[in-house]
């Protein structure tokens, strides 16, 4: 088969740019809608510091309720680290709001909308602002950036402000100074960030660049040259030996690198991905479309390819993508779901918090006979949306000959929403049960708090139980 036979019938791949657009997209409309999903007030996901509650799944959750937060920030950082395991830095350059939004500010706003930049495919020559029409479009670029900026920060803060409270809080700036305040200052850090230090944030003031080399082993997916193919542009200390392709070929006669520096004009890091793994590259895979429409040119494969060292530059198989370190990852992940499924089914629709008075207890004779009763500190705090009524019954345990009855509140009282109401509760003990001539006996009870429906019956939803105890007196103490 003929050279110019093979060219036809190779086939160039379409470019990954396109896909992280479409991936872009997504994230982007994802981000924005979620804060306005919500089913009958409860949202999808909202941390509400204003209300003090977190919404997770349309279930409403309070701040003390929070210990699903540890299980959230595990989810989040263990599907990064496994994410990082097996395809590299593919969250930087797939997902990272810092890498969206320069690939929006420079390749849309910049280079497409107002032709400040000559070309996507060069990110490392910076506009001339010596020319006065540049200097008013990198002022309208700027404008249109702090507009999406301002959008950015509103966005960010719905995740702690829903939609509906944020903007009736926009109709009184006065008495709301600090949630407006921080949206400014989210928007003026995207402008400075985005515009001003641009990819330096990711080489210099991200963590995540040294975190991922601890992550990586040789089965890790991520942009590399081929150097068997393309021959050896960098020794081993890292110096560049060759400029131009015959150079190259004089050393390595096989070297199919044309030297053309398109891997390297596109990187938004501006690396040289040829002279190895650096702690720079994003995984954004510019390179790898660039080399493969230079290649694909001359019916060869890209020589810049999504692969691992096992693959490429051990040369020792396929890559393996189910190995034990991912497998492990997967099944960490799985338990923390079930566990975080297991522990937001435990939702308590009322909170009760019980306190016991200082005093142990009060004795008072009435017609010979004597009554002792305990005092209570009850904390409760309405979760429904409406105003509730609630009482509370007390359950005694198995041995007991009597029972003890709330003297006080005598009726059902009403809480208002989100609010937390201090009843004074006194408890009587009917009966004698004391135990012991000479020791007070401590009884274990367990309270049940509860809402009345509207017809006055106990609701079986709204209902919880604390443990508690009373004191009742010697029988000496008594006589």
């Amino acid at each position: 088969m003929s050279q110019e036979t093979e060219k036809k019938d190779f086939k160039i791949p379409s470019p990954w740019r396109y896909k992280r657009y479409y991936v872009f997209l997504l994230a982007t409309i994802v981000s924005l809608v979620i804060p306005w999903i919500s089913v009958d007030g409860n949202h999808l996901f909202l941390l509400s510091f204003d209300k003090m509650k977190l919404h997770l799944a349309f279930i409403q959750f309070d701040m003390q309720e929070l210990y699903l937060m540890p299980f959230l920030l595990m989810l989040l950082f263990i599907s990064i680290f496994g994410m990082t395991v097996v395809g590299g830095r593919v969250f930087c350059g797939w997902l990272c709001p810092q890498t969206i939004f320069r690939v929006v500010y420079r390749d849309l706003i910049e280079t497409k909308l107002l032709g400040l930049r000559k070309r996507i495919a060069n990110k490392q020559q910076e506009p001339d602002m010596s020319k006065p029409e540049n200097k008013v479009k990198k002022v309208i670029a700027i404008l249109i950036w702090s507009v999406l900026a301002l959008i950015a920060g509103a966005d960010f803060m719905w995740y702690f402000v829903p939609p509906e409270d944020f903007f009736n809080y926009l109709n009184n700036p006065a008495e709301h100074g600090v949630m407006i305040g921080f949206v400014i200052g989210v928007a003026l850090f995207l402008i400075y960030d985005i515009v001003f230090m641009k990819e330096n944030f990711c080489v210099y003031v991200c963590p995540y660049s040294r975190v991922q080399s601890v992550l990586y082993d040789e089965h890790t997916v991520m942009a590399l040259y081929d150097e068997h193919r393309g021959g050896h542009i960098y020794d081993e200390e890292g110096n560049k030996g060759f400029t131009k392709q015959k150079e190259l070929q004089k050393v390595e006669e096989h070297a199919e690198c044309t030297t053309c520096e398109k891997c390297v004009t596109v990187c938004p890091t501006h690396i040289d991905i040829r002279k190895g793994l650096q702690l720079e590259c994003i995984n954004c895979l510019e390179c790898v479309d660039a080399c493969t429409t230079v290649m694909g040119k001359l019916g060869k494969p890209s020589l810049v390819t999504w692969s691992s060292d096992y693959e490429i530059v051990d040369r020792k198989g396929k890559t393996q993508f189910f190995r034990p370190k991912v497998l492990a990852y997967g099944a960490i992940l799985i338990v923390i779901t079930i566990i975080l499924g297991l522990m937001s089914t435990t939702k308590e629709h009322m909170l009760l918090n019980i306190n016991k008075e200082t005093q142990a207890y009060s004795i008072a004779k009435k017609q010979d006979k004597y009554t002792v009763e305990n005092s209570y500190t009850f904390l409760v705090q309405n979760t429904q949306r409406e105003k509730m009524k609630y009482y509370f019954d007390v359950v005694m345990p198995e041995g007991y000959n009597g029972k003890i009855e709330v003297v006080r509140p005598l009726k059902p009282f009403n809480v208002t929403p989100d609010k937390i109401k201090k009843k004074i509760v006194i408890l009587r003990a009917v009966g004698d049960l004391g135990k012991s001539d000479v020791q007070d006996t401590i009884i274990p009870i367990k309270i049940h708090a509860y809402a009345l429906d509207k017809d006055g019956k106990p609701s079986q939803k709204i209902s919880v139980f604390r443990n508690s105890t009373f004191i009742y007196p010697s029988k000496n103490q008594l006589k």
